[in-house]
């Protein structure tokens, strides 16, 4: 009897989340753990990735640690060898790894913007690059790359984060045509406005939350858990024929004026 439940098992495959000390990264860790698959943390701070992998060990996730700056081309290179040596091979790559920066535009410091394009965008080609090269050469791999919201909108103030999420888009349509043909899944994942580290400024702006809450169809913040779904569905067999696509989680924000 067919069993779709399978379709989404990772049991036996490894996972590489870029930035996954806290926030999204880490909880697309835990859910992909959560789903069988033994999961390599990585971030530049190793306290960090400590106490994340730590966490993760006390819900019984098999979980290793990379320390390695994923805007680095050498560094990446090195540490991605390193693991597929050590640890084993990286089925699945989530490049979640980046950053974000309010100014407007107009005062906008160029070196803040040529950080942005590195941790946003470069880190996706680093690391897609090097854990590809291992995929192609065993013909499968799933790369999840995490977009945004802001791949599509923007708002005032962010305007090269929206340029940098849109790359990642982008990018994503480009080694899916590049990999697709070597037997790797290359996609993305849009996340709406999520309850993160990253927009803590947000969500403790009560005026911002309003605004955001009339703005979104669910009326309210996305939380990290209800990002675990997509990640999987994409990391899993389920994703076989689905190759440069973006899914958006937003609460249905993108989609209504």
């Amino acid at each position: 009897m067919f069993n779709a439940t399978s379709l989404f098992d990772l049991t036996g495959k490894t996972a590489l989340i870029t930035g996954s000390s806290q926030g999204i990264g880490y909880a697309l860790a835990a859910g992909l753990g959560s789903a069988g698959a033994q999961i390599i943390l990585n971030g530049r701070d190793k306290a960090k990735l400590d106490s994340a992998a730590a966490n993760l060990k006390k819900e019984g996730i098999n979980t290793q640690q990379s320390v390695f700056d994923v805007t680095d081309h050498k560094a990446v290179a090195d540490a991605v060898n390193a693991i597929e040596s050590d640890v084993g091979a990286i089925d699945i790559l989530v490049n979640n790894a980046g950053m974000q920066h309010r100014t407007p535009l107009e005062d906008f410091d160029p070196a803040m913007f040529d950080k942005l394009l590195q941790t946003n965008v470069a880190s996706v080609f680093h690391v897609g690059q090097a854990v590809a090269k291992h995929m192609i050469a065993r013909k499968a791999g799933k790369i999840v790359n995490i977009a945004s919201v802001q791949s599509a909108l923007a708002r005032p103030g962010i305007a090269p984060y929206t340029a940098t999420k849109g790359a990642v888009t982008n990018l994503t349509k480009g080694m899916a045509t590049d990999w697709a043909p070597h037997g790797l899944q290359v996609n993305a994942i849009a996340p709406g406005y999520f309850d993160t580290p990253l927009n803590a400024a947000l969500v403790a702006d009560s005026d911002f939350s309003a605004w955001l809450e009339n703005r979104t169809p669910a009326r309210r913040w996305g939380q990290l858990p209800e990002l675990v779904g997509a990640c999987i569905f994409l990391s899993s067999d389920s994703a076989s024929f689905v190759n440069g696509h973006t899914l958006f989680v937003d609460g249905g924000i993108s989609a209504c004026l």
